[in-house]
């Protein structure tokens, strides 16, 4: 692989791939290049270390933040403060293509720990949460229906 070419993991349908890693930018952020299949989506959770912004590429994704939930379309974007509890389900038919741009960057790691582990919700909920606890985060709650 290049140095300019990035590695593209798979998890649950959804697609990772880092397009800038925090070593480039001295740990100050990370960008990842993710793409969900339609209806996908992660438990409500809170990262505890990083801020995270939403770049909605194609499809649409409705976003759950602390009670609030708003659907954004291609073009859109939106910005989690860390601490914040949020989720966020892909609407519509088509995969939803998103950047996801974390500050400061390291969290990425979470995605590749579930990639190696090909771990599965809800069956290896105490994996997952080992390696959430390791990258500041924590489940609060279930997905959106």
């Amino acid at each position: 692989m290049s140095p300019n070419e990035a590695e593209t993991l798979e998890w649950l349908g959804t697609s990772y791939k880092t397009i800038l890693k925090p070593e480039d930018s001295g740990g100050a952020i990370s960008i990842v290049d993710s793409t969900s299949p339609p209806q996908s989506g992660p438990p409500r959770h809170i990262h505890h270390a990083e801020d995270e912004t939403f770049v909605i590429l194609t499809g649409e994704c409705r976003v759950w933040m602390e009670g609030k939930e708003r659907t954004l379309q291609a073009g859109r974007s939106v910005f989690i403060p860390r601490g914040t509890e949020h989720t966020f389900k892909v609407g519509g038919s088509e995969p939803c293509r998103h950047l996801v741009i974390l500050t400061p960057g390291g969290f990425e790691g979470f995605f590749a720990d579930m990639a190696a582990g090909a771990f599965a919700i809800p069956d290896h909920m105490p994996q997952i949460e080992d390696s959430a606890k390791r990258h500041k985060m924590s489940f609060t709650g279930p997905p959106l229906d």
